[in-house]
This record gives C-alpha cells, sequence and structure tokens, in this order.
C-alpha cells in the first residue's frame, strides 16, 4: 500500500445530489476523473508527511481537512506533479487546471461510490461498510468488506471522507464536507447520500480522506463545485433547520 497510489478511472456521467435540509437538489455532469481504490492509509501519510504509522493498513484517521489538502499537494510534489492547491495563510484555492492530488468534489465522491447504484447502499451494509453493527472501536484495515462496481472499497463505513466543498457557508462558514459513514455509526448515518461536515482544523479518530485526480478547463468551477456559488450560498439568509442530513431522507 506505501508508495504510489491505486486510483480507478471514472467515466463521465450525471449524480443527483440532495440537500435535505434544505429541500432542494441539483443535477450534475461530470466528466472523467480517477479517484482512489482505497482510503489513503496511515502508511502512506506517514511516508510521505514523515510522522507514525502505528497501523500502517488502517485508513489514516484523526486528520483535519486542512492536513489533507497539505497531504494532497505533498503526495503530488512526492510523484512529481503539479500541486493542485494554492495557500494565503488560511485560504485555500484550488486550481482545477492542475493536474495533481486533491480532494474529490463532493458530486465526484457520491457518483463514484454509488457506481450506478440508485439505493443508499451499493450492496448489503453488513458486506460493504465496517459500521457501528460490527461492534469495532477503531478503524479497520482497508480492503475488508466488497468493494462497490467501481472497484472501490470503504466508500461507505470505516472512516468518513473529506470533500472539497463547502459543506453550507451561510450557517456553517468555512466547514467542509465528509461523506460516506463511520466504523461507529448506525445505519441511517451511513448512507451514499448523507452530508456532513467540520471546521478545516476539526480532526476526530473517523475522518480520513481519499485521493482524487483530473484536470478541467474551467479556472473557478469543475466537477460540482463553483467559486461563484459558494459566494452565493454564504449570502443566504433565512430559517432553516439546524443539524445535519434530517432522518428519513
Amino acid at each position: 500500500m506505501s508508495g504510489d497510489f491505486e486510483l480507478a478511472g471514472i467515466s463521465p456521467g450525471t449524480v443527483t445530489l440532495h440537500d435535505a435540509r434544505r429541500k432542494m437538489q441539483r443535477v450534475v455532469e461530470l466528466e472523467a476523473f480517477e479517484i482512489g481504490v482505497y482510503a489513503v492509509t496511515e502508511e502512506q501519510l506517514a511516508e510521505i508527511l514523515g510522522i507514525p504509522a502505528p497501523h500502517p493498513r488502517r485508513p489514516a484517521s484523526d486528520v483535519s481537512w486542512f492536513r489533507a489538502v497539505r497531504f494532497c499537494n505533498a503526495a503530488s510534489e512526492w510523484e512529481g506533479l503539479d500541486p493542485v492547491y494554492r495557500f494565503d495563510g488560511e485560504e485555500v484555492t484550488w486550481d482545477v487546471t492542475s493536474d495533481g492530488y486533491r480532494l474529490p468534489t463532493e458530486a465526484e465522491w457520491e457518483f463514484a461510490c454509488r457506481a450506478g447504484s440508485v439505493g443508499p447502499h451499493y450492496a448489503p451494509l453488513s458486506d460493504a461498510a465496517w459500521t457501528g453493527a460490527d461492534g469495532v472501536r477503531t478503524p479497520q484495515p482497508v480492503g475488508g468488506k466488497i468493494p462497490n462496481l467501481n472497484g472501490l472499497f470503504d466508500t461507505l463505513g470505516n472512516v468518513w471522507e473529506w470533500c472539497w466543498d463547502l459543506l453550507d457557508p451561510a450557517r456553517y462558514d468555512d466547514y467542509r464536507v465528509f461523506r460516506g459513514g463511520g466504523f461507529a455509526d448506525d445505519a441511517w448515518s451511513v448512507r451514499a447520500s448523507v452530508r456532513r461536515g467540520g471546521a478545516p482544523r476539526m480532526h476526530h479518530e473517523d475522518v480520513g480522506l481519499r485521493l482524487a485526480r483530473g484536470a478541467f478547463d474551467t479556472p473557478d468551477e469543475a466537477q460540482g463545485w463553483s467559486a461563484q456559488a459558494d459566494r452565493e450560498r454564504a449570502l443566504i439568509d433565512g430559517a432553516l433547520p439546524s443539524g445535519w442530513t434530517p432522518r428519513g431522507r
């Protein structure tokens, strides 16, 4: 698992993203991209960042969003690729024309996770994901459950995975999205459509990352993300339900 990152090619397609709290949905057309077959492991994180790896084959966890994007740049430099992210203090911008490693957009993540499925899981959850039903107390070694039809392991369960997108800038300012559910979560949380998020410096034992690659021609938007849309969403005001994805959706 060390060294190069194993990526799967994802063909172009469309995905419908639901924001149950806002009672909105949008259809995103995606260009082809690549995404990690596995979540980044402790071994991979340690090799590039020079930190300990007590459990080499477990997914790297307790990783903040800031550390995740800096790791993406470090992984790009490790393999001689152009870094994707630019830093101005704690302001991070994405050079969408760069082909280095990056976090997937929320639309890319859900499209890759679903692998053509339309239900909440791509397989019976006990076969596909480490969840609270398994009674484990830590992340489990990657690849221990069955993959989806894209050949991706652990997109559901084990650890949540950071995405590039802002969660809800009108309510949560700079919070970023993570997806997929964790090893201690119940079945309701471990679904392809569930959205969670946290502040960029936040880190928890059940949040990690999965790498993506793909460059695009438009400088301020790509794969369902738009800088202009982020600005417009930040200005939206009004009474919205608190919390994350409401139950029953």
